[in-house]
């Protein structure tokens, strides 16, 4: 017969002993389960309450969002970077709360009612997470309280009217859209329409006196104001000082200087006449606007004076086709033969930049051939902008001429973005910026940072930071209590262990060393405590189990009121149940270790003597 493997042997005989002296392994398997199961319990409630205020936060998206708490402007360009940032899951513009009131009229009696109109895009939580898909183009999600107000449900078709108040009269648009989805209740309680940021759009610019094309919505074009760098007042009579001071004062201008033929000749590319007498008017690191120079013009009324607009702000990028950087005037043909320039096709100035073919217009020095197709006259400002100019004739300047108003639309263009409609022949100003936003965080743990980063921007913002923060500081505290409890226990368990299983060594002294004497080394005696650390562990493990589980159910359906479906308050996720098992199957193994190394001292000469 085969003599059985030391390795199956040693394990053998360990459970037989374990098997032989019952009471003291129950003993053992007892204490190490009244050590464990308290554990697990505390493990299991940990997780499973922290767990559950967890997730009540994430699935509600209100405690992912952070929203301004003031009205500001964002530039396009902030936006990107937002959506760059780490932990950001969604953000979109808003517009002002006065302009996203929108009317809705009834379906069944025809009143209307005003609900707040909401942007939304793709990948919008609330909307996702609610039970709602994302509308497109003419259709909108409806809260859950709005569809209840107007006894609607998804498939259905709204009308919807802005109005506005122009020119002492009242004005409405309307439009018929449809209702792709109603948002469960939870995603808040007021009568909201969720739609594309376009309409939103289109709403706003509405109640702004614009209009909106593409919807059939009559309304104006916003036109680009004009912005100067300066103005070059000429008189037929020179200032005194204090004339000067009393011109500046209440005009917006910052200080008056004179100024020599060479400088206006730098800046208006001709010289005046030697009778006049030349004064720069100027607002350093500001633009001059309109009403500057009206106020000026209201303070000379009745003298004979020359204000001539300039810009030198403005950077022609490479390839305009302009033989240098051009010069700006406008000037009737008396203003022009007054200051001895010819006269100029495009007359006087007019302040504005609605006529687009007027201002596409340049005169060429005499020098210059005329090329046979139009030239490009280009800056790169906020946005970049080119056009094409018509050649109206030539000049005696060594500059080309073009209409101040074109460089003033140009240097506008440098702060606010600019369109030049060919089809329309018209300058457009594009939307500079945005009033607000809609920012949701990937999680509730990366609210805090985001917040930080906004608030170092200097944006004032409104999130559930408190609520997070103090989720985030119960589950610090709780996981400090719960090692301090766990290092107690496990101290206690480990201290249990070595000492029975060394006294259980001392016991089996004899026995031992008769195994000594039959052939078994020391290295197969050393595992003999081993093994029975391993087993009484084991079967503490399988005890305590039995008892968390109990001690879960009856917890769980205590609270049963208290939770909703699918939440626990106690419960251990599959990683920490592993975690346990082979956290209590090393320390039964380190625990044995000290009986290990006293086995392999017995020597066998003592089973002798004691027979």
């Amino acid at each position: 017969m085969p003599r059985p493997s030391p390795f199956r042997l040693i394990p053998a005989l360990a459970a037989s002993h374990l098997r032989h002296d019952w009471i003291l392994t129950l003993c053992l398997v007892v204490a190490l389960a009244a050590v464990i199961a308290p554990l697990l319990v505390l493990m299991g409630l940990k997780h499973g309450t922290i767990e559950t205020l967890r997730e009540r936060l994430v699935e509600d998206p209100v405690f992912r969002e952070i929203r301004p708490a003031q009205t500001r402007q964002y530039a396009p360009a902030w936006f990107d970077e937002v959506a760059r940032w780490p932990g950001v899951a969604f953000v979109t513009p808003t517009i002002l709360p006065l302009s996203s009131v929108l009317q809705v009229v009834h379906p069944g009696t025809g009143r209307t009612e005003l609900f707040d109109l909401v942007p939304t895009a793709a990948g919008d939580p609330l909307l996702l997470e609610n039970g709602a898909r994302i509308p497109g183009e003419d259709q909108l999600v409806l809260s859950h309280e709005a569809a209840r107000r107007l006894g609607v449900a998804a498939g259905d078709r709204l009308t919807v009217r802005v109005t506005r108040s122009r020119a002492g009269r009242t004005e409405q648009a309307e439009e018929v859209l449809e209702i792709v989805s109603v948002l469960a209740s939870r995603a808040g309680h007021l009568p909201r329409i969720y739609a594309p940021l376009s309409l939103v759009l289109d709403v706003e610019a509405y109640k702004e006196g614009y209009g909106a094309s593409r919807r059939g919505w009559p309304g104006e074009t916003p036109e680009p104001h004009l912005s100067f760098d300066g103005a070059i007042l000429l008189l037929e009579s020179p200032l005194d000082p204090i004339a000067r001071t009393g011109l500046v004062i209440n005009t917006g201008f910052a200080r008056m200087q004179e100024a020599s033929s060479e400088r206006i000749r730098a800046l208006l590319g001709f010289t005046p006449p030697s009778r006049l007498h030349a004064y720069e008017l100027l607002t350093p690191g500001t633009a001059i606007t309109l009403s500057n120079l009206r106020a000026i013009e209201q303070k000379l009324r009745g003298q004979e004076r020359w204000l001539l607009p300039y810009v030198t702000q403005v950077r022609l990028h490479a390839g305009t086709g302009l033989p240098g950087s051009p010069a700006g005037l406008s000037l009737t043909p008396e203003q022009a033969a007054s200051l001895g320039l010819d006269p100029l096709p495009w007359g006087g100035f007019t302040g504005t930049a609605a006529d687009g073919d007027r201002l596409a217009s340049v005169l060429l020095p005499g020098n210059v051939e005329v090329p046979a197709s139009r030239l490009v006259l280009g800056s790169d400002g906020v946005a970049p902008l080119a056009l094409e100019l018509w050649v109206r004739g030539q000049t005696d300047l060594d500059r080309p001429v073009v209409p101040v108003e074109l460089l003033g639309v140009l240097r506008t263009a440098t702060q606010r973005a600019v369109i030049h409609d060919p089809e329309g022949r018209r300058f457009e100003m594009a939307r500079g910026g945005y009033r607000g936003f809609r920012l949701y965080a990937q999680g509730i743990d990366d609210v805090p940072d985001l917040a930080r980063r906004l608030e170092a921007q200097g944006i004032e913002f409104i999130a559930e930071v408190e609520a997070i923060e103090r989720i985030r500081i119960l589950d610090a505290g709780l996981s400090r209590l719960f090692q301090l409890i766990a290092l107690l226990g496990i101290s206690g368990g480990t201290a249990v262990l070595i000492a029975s299983l060394y006294a259980s060594v001392e016991r089996l002294r004899r026995d031992l060393g008769v195994l000594r004497l039959l052939g078994l080394a020391r290295r197969h005696v050393f595992f003999f405590p081993v093994a029975e650390g391993a087993m009484i562990a084991a079967l503490g493990l399988l005890a305590a189990f039995a008892g968390y589980a109990a001690l879960a159910m009856t917890i769980n359906r205590t609270f049963a009121g208290e939770l909703a479906p699918g939440e626990r308050f106690c419960a251990l996720p599959p990683s920490h149940v592993l975690t346990a098992i082979v956290a209590t199957l090393l320390l039964a193994v380190l625990a044995s270790l000290v009986a290990a190394w006293r086995a392999t001292h017995i020597d066998p000469a003592e089973a002798i003597r004691e027979q």
